[in-house]
């Protein structure tokens, strides 16, 4: 059976934006496997709760459903031994968990700030319900009050990146020569942010913006090719 990938999309089925679900995406071209997109939204819990999950990404694979990209990843590696390696062994197993959580405690917070009204401007209007009430609760402010200083918020985004923009003095990705998981767990917010935005987050002159523009081209071009903003 085709795997299957649940994926986040708002009004456009075509422009998928979780940065959990591109980190998935990303991981499935790294080993050379094709899953079919299956497009959902925020309200839509009901069609993930047979696969004992309120949110994605949710792979597919014959009969199982494997929820949470990081475990997504393991299963990946482990169920698909003599396909490209994410890891490259235990070791880069460990050090990769180490990145998803610099990943989900330091990238995606501080994204959140400076892209968040665009998320809701590419919402249906019930989703844009939801993501208000549960954003704004979660906040304790309206959308665009969150908003208002992402001129200032971004200068304190692009100075949380320095050790990513360290690392990429001495090496071409995260991975080291070649990207791996590491890689694919920081590029994900990022693709998640130009689906959807058209802020300006990173300087051309960065080192950063040329590591996210290679990943841009990997796999001919995959991430690039999907709904985005120049950006």
């Amino acid at each position: 059976m085709a795997l299957q990938l649940f994926e986040l999309v708002g009004t456009e089925d075509d422009r998928p934006f979780s940065p959990y679900c591109w980190r998935t995406r990303m991981a499935l071209a790294h080993k050379g496997l094709e899953a079919t997109s299956i497009p959902w939204r925020f309200t839509e819990k009901d069609a993930l709760a047979r696969h004992q999950s309120e949110k994605v990404p949710v792979l597919i694979d014959g009969e199982h459903a494997v929820n949470d990209s990081w475990v997504i990843a393991a299963y990946l590696e482990d169920a698909y031994p003599d396909r490209p390696s994410l890891f490259g062994g235990e070791g880069g197993r460990a050090m990769g968990r180490m990145i998803n959580w610099w990943g989900d405690a330091v990238v995606i917070p501080g994204l959140v700030p400076l892209i968040i009204t665009d998320i809701h401007a590419h919402l249906r209007p019930a989703d844009q319900a939801y993501f208000r009430q549960s954003r704004e609760a979660r906040f304790k402010k309206t959308l665009e009050e969150v908003a208002a200083t992402r001129e200032q918020d971004v200068l304190t985004f692009r100075k949380s990146l320095d050790p990513l923009r360290l690392t990429l003095r001495s090496q071409p990705f995260i991975g080291g020569e070649q990207p791996n998981y590491a890689d694919y767990i920081v590029f994900g917010p990022f693709q998640w942010a130009r689906a959807i935005s058209g802020f300006q987050l990173l300087q051309s002159d960065d080192p950063v913006y040329a590591w996210r523009e290679k990943l841009l081209d990997a796999f001919n071009g995959m991430a690039r090719k999907s709904a985005g903003y120049n950006v």
